[in-house]
């Protein structure tokens, strides 16, 4: 069937629409604030091992930069190739619950595994990795929970809201690990037992608080979980079936056949377009140590002034997008990464470079993150929402990696200067594609195709 998209990708498609929460217009659904406290909670525990992790590889084990980097990039990349398949087996039985809190298990589990394996470099490349996999397949079904609980002119708020409280974990989750080794003297082990009892709270808050397909929010949503086909009514001949009948339960191979959706086809180009042109956050923090010259010990709190920005603008940005459309705030939110890159070339420095580099880099997380998801959220069909998800954050993460290769490169073989002209230019180029690319989501035919 055709749907009319009055507004980007606004329009929700029929028989798809998000669950309209009893609560005044405009109020953040329920589902959405207990998937955000699960996600301030997960993202303590996560980002408390994730700030000690290159302290405890290299003083602590004596680990060379060959390995350091060999954990590291399998800490950060292993995500991409499990989201599609997360995403998928939500979408399967309807899942959603049971697929994300899976991931936040494995997550929390993992913690133990880093204590487990002592000194050997195969047993925390084990242990990261299962960290990576618990994440990579929570991502989309969580995702496709918050579109699905919210109405389809709210989910740029519904998404900064999560986005808020995710970051808020992200912002405690170093204080707390440093300040436990300080309290400790530097044992390791602690922020370990310590990181895992806090993300076993987060796993027994999902359970506890985020409702599921049999819940009547859910129910409404994506209808009774999939069963076998009812027969012919009396009094029909065979092979004809009443108009209650479910859709069988959605395939692996039909995946692909959300890249034939318009709107959908094009927020994912230009997600992806732009995210081959975004250089890795470290680079960013290590560029500007270079330029200002600081000592390395306050090198960890500069991810900490991006969160803080992300933090405050997060909200204000998603409730920007769903009342001026959202195509814009996430251009914008790029275009406040290109001038975080002119900054770093100009003749600027000191505290205002710092302050005005770390602003923008948090103007660019806040208007981008939630913001994306929002706009591609209403394109898909109810019952491929964690699929499609997946695709997008796949195809995103895949850029971004491409780009943090290329830049390294770059970086090694020409200089820091070079480099980043050549990123800057890149994103340039990549912003003006992108904004032709979403123009095409506005007022444009959506084709819905249930399997």
């Amino acid at each position: 069937m055709y749907l009319a998209s009055s507004r980007e990708t606004g329009a929700q498609p029929e028989g798809t629409a998000a669950v309209r929460a009893p609560a005044a217009r405009g109020r953040v659904a329920g589902p959405v604030l207990a998937l955000g406290a699960v996600s301030l909670v997960t993202d303590i525990s996560s980002e408390m091992v994730t700030a000690v992790l290159p302290l405890y590889f290299v003083l602590g084990l004596g680990l060379n930069p060959l390995q350091f980097g060999f954990l590291d990039g399998l800490y950060n990349g292993v995500t991409a190739l499990v989201r599609l398949l997360g995403g998928h087996a939500a979408d399967r039985r309807g899942g959603h619950k049971l697929v994300a809190g899976s991931g936040y298990a494995l997550s929390a589990l993992s913690r133990l595994g880093l204590l487990l394996a002592g000194g050997s470099t195969l047993g925390i490349g084990g242990a990261l990795a299962a960290d990576r996999v618990g994440k990579g397949v929570r991502t989309a079904p969580r995702d496709a929970l918050i579109s699905l609980s919210s109405p389809a002119d709210s989910l740029g708020r519904a998404f900064g809201v999560h986005r808020a409280m995710d970051t808020t974990g992200a912002l405690l989750g170093p204080l707390a690990a440093f300040a436990l080794l300080w309290a400790t003297a530097d044992a390791y082990d602690a922020v370990f037992v310590v990181s895992f009892c806090v993300g076993v709270l987060g796993v027994l808050m999902f359970l506890a608080f985020v409702p599921g397909r049999g819940s009547p929010a859910m129910a409404r949503t994506l209808g009774p979980a999939p069963g076998p086909a009812p027969g012919p009514a009396p009094g029909l001949a065979p092979g004809v079936r009443t108009s209650g009948a479910q859709p069988p339960p959605p395939r692996l191979r039909a995946v692909p056949g959300l890249l034939g959706e318009h709107v959908f086809r094009r927020v994912l180009g230009a997600a992806t377009l732009l995210g081959a042109a975004t250089i890795g956050d470290a680079f960013v923090y290590l560029l500007l140590q270079r330029r200002l010259e600081f000592a390395t010990s306050w090198f960890p709190l500069l991810p900490l002034g991006t969160a803080a920005v992300f933090l405050l603008l997060a909200v204000p940005f998603g409730r920007l997008a769903d009342r001026t459309g959202r195509r814009l705030p996430f251009l914008y939110g790029h275009a406040a990464l290109l001038l975080v890159y002119a900054l770093l070339l100009g003749p600027f420095g000191g505290l205002p470079l710092l302050c005005a580099a770390l602003l923008l880099h948090g103007v660019f997380y806040a208007a981008t993150d939630g913001v994306l998801m929002a706009l591609a959220a209403p394109a898909l069909p109810a019952r491929r929402k964690a699929s499609g998800m997946a695709v997008l954050q796949t195809g995103q993460a895949l850029g971004r990696l491409l780009a943090a290769v290329a830049f390294g490169a770059a970086w090694t073989l020409w200089g820091t200067t070079l480099a980043l002209a050549l990123a800057g230019t890149g994103l340039a180029v990549a912003l003006a594609l992108a904004a032709l690319l979403l123009r095409g989501t506005r007022a444009n035919p959506v084709r819905i195709q249930e399997d």
